[in-house]
């Protein structure tokens, strides 16, 4: 975030950012680094976007507007959240066409303009994948309930049990659901429950039943052909659930986490989450992908998982020694950072995370915000959303950013008013391009969601062009990412993190003999001193809004030195 005097871009600061753009570029080398291992990828709340037609709401034409913007800003690949035929009873997560475009979006001739706009800039386009669910409106959930050849066994279906005491009918197991409370569904018409994990309008596929999976590969084949280049798969943790071979469901234990029977939290979820078949069905969509990679050539065509779930299951999901799956699984560990974080919280996730994913893989992500999830700036405090910029693109792998961040766009401020509010609705507020009505993101009389009143002074066009803004940060750390010493990741050495102190926060990347960036971040609100570093001299090539250092200036780490509170600053030496 800026801090609420802006810092008016010097003629000496700008100069800096070109003389180390050349300089990244004049020692960018190949590598071995695949495009997904050390990528920018940005996600897209399509709704949110950009809206090109007036009519209060995102579309694909309006996101292909501002693709430039992406490439301005260093991004390799963008994530669109669903874009499919929807009733949006979840934003799109409830899907009822996987082949056609949400008429709210835009048409297919829309999404193919789109793809091809991304890919004269150089950028890839990853779309969403939601095997675990469908609509209730789906012709698929038709066909089941009327039992129709084929899709009888489609989704998850079970007898009801009836109560000995009062002769009711119950639900074939005590399952619930994270949204809603129970997990089954009565159905009238087809005389038995079915589950879902999320809305009774998201009834859960059968994911055993050969039928389904061969639909949801020729999904994926409907869009690779249309030149998707990723997919970022939906719900991973969920895709199977116990069922014995008579047709029954067992209970869940309870958990002794919570007394309130009506929390999802209530049971274990032994049995409805992250099942040994959940890695299976990944290795089996690898195989495919790789597959359609030979047929086809070009670049990986990569998948990456959202899952929460314990470290050794996301391990599996991407290789479990003889079989693979996933190239990413979205790191959510700094999601958990919070406006009390230190540095030795940093280097704790950080660790949780590395001493199994890189020990094991040599695969990193990191994920500061998403559309579940409270904004950076407003869940850490607006003094560390910078600094944890910053942090994000100087740790080795790829950094993952929710649109807005690389502006510091906060959370909704103003309690939600509109009939169908959403308590994710305050971190999916509109994108704010510029300070004109609506904030640049519509010219129609209203939006989906209203813009946050920050708008005039917290938006891209107020930050272009001005030193220490969160998007010249931004900016200045995906130019980074290129240079020898980032892509130098995987090498002995390459790289170093750790907690110098309670507060500051050290990374280091080298190229040995060609170059070397020092990370120093200071997450308190204390003046932090440190002696002794190394011997080098180094040079101030970023800084944030909260260090009283100047562009170019040289600093001798082999003295004592000092860190303003909140102050966050990359250093540069080159041999």
């Amino acid at each position: 975030m800026v801090n609420s005097v802006f810092f008016t871009m010097s003629s000496m600061s700008y100069r800096i950012l070109q003389l180390l753009l050349l300089f990244i570029s004049s020692v960018y080398a190949a590598s071995d680094v695949d495009w997904w291992e050390s990528a920018t990828l940005y996600q897209i709340y399509p709704r949110s976007f950009m809206d090109s037609d007036g009519d209060g709401v995102g579309d694909l034409n309006g996101i292909t507007s501002r693709l430039p913007f992406l490439k301005e800003i260093g991004v390799t690949a963008t994530w669109l959240s669903p874009i499919f035929e929807s009733p949006m009873a979840d934003m799109g997560y409830d899907v009822t066409n996987f082949t056609k475009i949400e008429p709210l979006f835009g048409t297919m001739e829309d999404f193919d303009a789109m793809v091809a706009k991304a890919h004269e800039l150089g950028l890839k386009i990853i779309l969403d994948f939601v095997p675990n669910h469908s609509s209730d409106e789906c012709e698929w959930f038709q066909k089941s309930i009327r039992r129709e050849d084929g899709y009888d066994d489609f989704y998850t279906w079970g007898d009801a049990k009836i109560d000995p005491q009062t002769g009711e009918r119950m639900p074939p197991s005590n399952w619930r659901s994270l949204f809603e409370g129970q997990g089954w569904t009565w159905n009238e018409q087809r005389q038995q429950y079915y589950f879902h994990h999320f809305l009774a309008k998201q009834p859960d596929f059968n994911l055993r039943n050969p039928m389904v999976r061969q639909h949801l590969i020729e999904v994926m084949k409907f869009w690779l052909d249309r030149g998707v280049d990723a997919f970022r798969i939906d719900a991973v943790p969920h895709f199977f659930e116990k069922r014995f071979e008579n047709g029954t469901y067992p209970d869940e234990e309870v958990s002794g986490m919570t007394n309130d029977t009506t929390s999802f939290l209530y049971y274990t979820h032994k049995y409805t989450m992250n099942q040994p078949e959940n890695a299976e069905i990944l290795y089996e969509w690898r195989e495919f992908l790789d597959e359609y990679q030979q047929q086809h050539g070009g670049d990986t065509r990569a998948t990456v998982g959202e899952a929460y779930a314990p470290i050794g299951v996301l391990s599996d999901y991407i290789s479990n020694g003889t079989d693979v799956g996933l190239q990413l699984t979205m790191n959510f560990n700094f999601i958990q950072l919070r406006d009390t974080t230190t540095a030795k919280d940093v280097e704790r996730l950080a660790n949780d995370w590395m001493d199994v994913m890189w020990t094991k893989h040599k695969q990193a992500n990191w994920v500061v915000g998403n559309h579940d999830n409270s904004r950076p700036a407003t869940r850490i405090g607006e003094q560390r959303a910078d600094m944890m910029t910053i942090i994000a693109h100087a740790m080795p792998g790829t950094s993952v950013t929710y649109y807005g961040d690389e502006i510091g766009m906060t959370d909704y401020d103003a309690e939600c008013t509109w009939a169908s509010c959403d308590f994710r609705d305050p971190e999916r507020t509109p994108m704010q391009w510029d300070s004109t009505t609506n904030a640049g993101f519509s010219k129609g009389n209203s939006t989906w969601l209203p813009v946050n009143s920050n708008y005039k002074s917290l938006n891209v066009q107020r930050q272009r062009g001005v030193a220490r803004s969160t998007l010249y940060i931004y900016k200045a750390m995906t130019a980074l990412k290129k240079s020898v010493a980032f892509k130098s990741f995987k090498e002995e050495g390459g790289f170093a993190y750790e907690a110098l102190t309670e507060q500051v926060f050290q990374i280091i990347r080298t190229a040995p003999n060609v170059e070397e960036y020092r990370v120093l971040a200071n997450f308190g609100g204390q003046m932090e001193y440190l002696d002794g570093l190394t011997n080098k001299t180094m040079e101030y090539v970023v800084l944030n809004s909260y260090s009283p250092h100047r562009y170019g200036d040289k600093v001798d780490l082999s003295k004592r030195i000092y860190l303003m509170p909140y102050e966050a600053v990359v250093l540069r030496w080159v041999a």
